[in-house]
């Protein structure tokens, strides 16, 4: 039976592995930095004129925040097309037919996801800096604004990964696309709630990524677009729960998953 630690060494085995694929073919990471690079520069300059932060501030302060958090979304279906193809190719049957842990081959590639996420976040910052966005309350807190959202991306990760293992085929890279659309669309990344009809509003106040947003834009001390709420008093809190709630759901589910899979 494996212990924690000996799941870990075996998760990192797999980490290096999937590096090694990036670094042969890094044109996945480099096309997904230069598309959120596209989605910045049309909202913040074509759209954004147009769109008044409530509470006050520039909107560009309020946008950059907002879109580290939409690409901690994107590409979760990269991973999850790889866990597929494994299967697939008989590389899981393989895996499975070793003492290893049936968290361990997930867990590594999240974390070689999770690496290649902190790369293209730190590409984005430099060039949010570059545009004009600025760090406005200390590197203590931006670093801890940097570590929600790949906390959130672990945890979008563990569900793509879960629906790779049940869907597979065609239809897990659709039913990834549905959920990261909506949860990225529907949230507060690019317009305040406040500013939305009141039902609409309130799902995109209770959206996951919405309190990763908002808790980044109060850590970095840019506007949060937020004066009444939940998120108004206590955005870290909930942008750490949530993401909590999802890996204890889904990081079981995903296990249980892989050790029912079959070719």
């Amino acid at each position: 039976m494996s212990t924690p630690l000996t799941t870990l060494h075996q998760g990192w085995i797999v980490t290096q592995r999937d590096l090694r694929h990036w670094q042969r073919e890094p044109w996945t990471p480099v096309f997904g930095i230069l598309f959120s690079l596209m989605l910045l520069l049309v909202f913040g300059y074509l759209f954004g004129g147009a769109i008044e932060v409530p509470g006050g501030g520039d909107y560009l302060a309020y946008l950059l925040p907002g879109m580290f958090a939409l690409t901690m979304l994107f590409g979760v279906e990269t991973t999850m097309a790889a866990i597929t193809q494994d299967a697939k190719r008989g590389i899981t049957d393989r895996f499975r037919s070793m003492p290893i842990s049936s968290v361990a081959i997930p867990l590594g590639r999240s974390v070689a996801d999770l690496t290649n996420s902190a790369v293209q976040l730190a590409v984005l910052v430099v060039g949010g800096l570059v545009v004009g966005w600025r760090i406005e309350d200390g590197l203590a807190n931006a670093a801890l604004a940097i570590a929600l959202l790949l906390w959130l991306r672990f945890a979008v990760l563990w569900i793509g990964i879960y629906l790779g293992l049940v869907l597979r085929g065609e239809g897990s890279l659709a039913a990834v696309q549905v959920i990261v659309w909506p949860l990225g669309f529907l949230s507060n990344l690019f317009v305040a709630p406040e500013t939305m009809p009141t039902w609409l509003g309130t799902l995109a106040q209770w959206n996951p990524v919405s309190a990763t947003a908002a808790a980044a834009r109060e850590l970095f001390g840019n506007p949060t677009g937020i004066t009444d709420g939940v998120l108004a008093h206590h955005a870290v809190l909930v942008a750490f729960a949530w993401p909590l709630v999802l890996t204890l759901v889904f990081l079981p589910l995903s296990a249980r998953a892989y050790r029912n899979l079959s070719r």
